[in-house]
């Protein structure tokens, strides 16, 4: 069964993105849709995830100011 990914998902065999589209066997196939982490390929209107965002400042650090960046 043809599904599009909803979630990473890597393996042996393969290394799949939100949105990729990969064929898995029907009884694993069943599993991922189950499980949310993919939706069958050919139902266009479903919607892909996109990965969660931290909320908070980005942990950034600047050199201003820091004697020891020279």
């Amino acid at each position: 069964m043809l599904l599009k990914m909803t979630a990473g998902l890597s393996g042996p065999e393969f290394n799949l993105a939100p949105g990729d589209e990969h064929e898995f066997d029907d009884a694993e196939a069943e599993r991922l849709v189950d499980a949310g982490f993919a939706v069958k390929a050919d139902a266009d209107d479903a919607p892909v995830a996109s990965p969660a965002r931290k909320k908070g400042k980005a942990n950034v650090v600047s050199a201003s100011g820091d004697a020891g960046a020279e």
